[in-house]
């Protein structure tokens, strides 16, 4: 990272970040043109620290079809955005805090993993856990998990 000043480094404050944050812009390779797409997301640290992101989305679309065929991703994860003014247009900037990384996306098919992935989308934008879901519902919704390969944190103040 260039600004090593703005690095962060502390899995604790890029779970922070991670939990402030409401939206994964998700990079993806749909033949051979980068594809971009936005996604609620839920995450936690699994054995040895390692970050998982999982997302849900319908069973079919542009998403699923360019990951079936290349699996590998990135992401951007951004929040704490300020405007900061200034005298000269040189003296404006922002304000943030982000963590962005990359990664390999896999289809969830256990579905005791399936619920456990819905189940962290829930708790990280409502707070709380042991949601019900309809089975007509979940059986047509996918879930996407995301093991983090590479990831940095970035914070201007």
């Amino acid at each position: 990272m260039r600004r090593s000043d703005r690095e962060v480094v502390d899995a604790g404050k890029i779970d922070a970040i991670l939990g402030e944050a409401d939206a994964c812009h998700l990079a993806l390779v749909d033949g051979g043109a980068p594809y971009a797409v936005t996604l609620n997301y839920g995450f936690e640290r699994v054995a040895g620290g390692s970050l998982v992101l999982y997302f849900h989305c319908a069973r079919e679309g542009r998403k699923l079809d360019a990951i079936r065929k290349d699996p590998r991703a990135a992401f951007v994860i951004d929040a704490a955005h300020e405007l900061v003014r200034g005298e000269t247009g040189c003296d404006w900037g922002m304000k943030y805090r982000s963590v962005a990384g990359s990664g390999v996306v896999s289809f969830v098919r256990d579905d005791a993993e399936k619920r456990h992935g819905l189940d962290l989308l829930m708790e990280h934008y409502s707070g709380t856990r042991g949601f019900a879901y309809d089975d007509r519902v979940f059986a047509v919704t996918e879930v996407l998990r995301l093991d983090v390969e590479s990831l940095t944190g970035k914070e201007k103040a």
